[in-house]
């Protein structure tokens, strides 16, 4: 199994609304490649300074799940529409 985190910070200039539209498009990458155990995205409740605005929390088959679903279109135009609307992203990935 592979865990793969993504935090991402939103630009102060971004509305609430654009947000959520960025967490329902990270949800609906749930099932677009066959081997995605599971995939949960939410929202900061703790609103701390080190804290970031949203998080995704996916869990893949094995390491070619991941590749399969970072190149996958739906994936891409998710990725391509949060760049638009980041301050900063970090990520980690890894084995259990």
């Amino acid at each position: 199994m592979l865990t793969h985190l993504v935090v991402w910070k939103y630009r102060a200039d971004v509305s609430e609304s654009t947000r959520e539209e960025h967490r329902a498009q990270l949800r609906s990458l749930t099932n677009i490649v066959p081997g995605i155990e599971s995939l949960s995205v939410g929202s900061d409740t703790l609103h701390s300074p080190r804290s970031y605005d949203t998080g995704l929390v996916a869990i893949f088959r094995d390491r070619s799940v991941l590749d399969a679903y970072s190149i996958h279109p739906d994936h891409v135009k998710v990725v391509e529409f949060g760049n638009t609307i980041l301050e900063t992203m970090a990520k980690v990935d890894f084995e259990d």
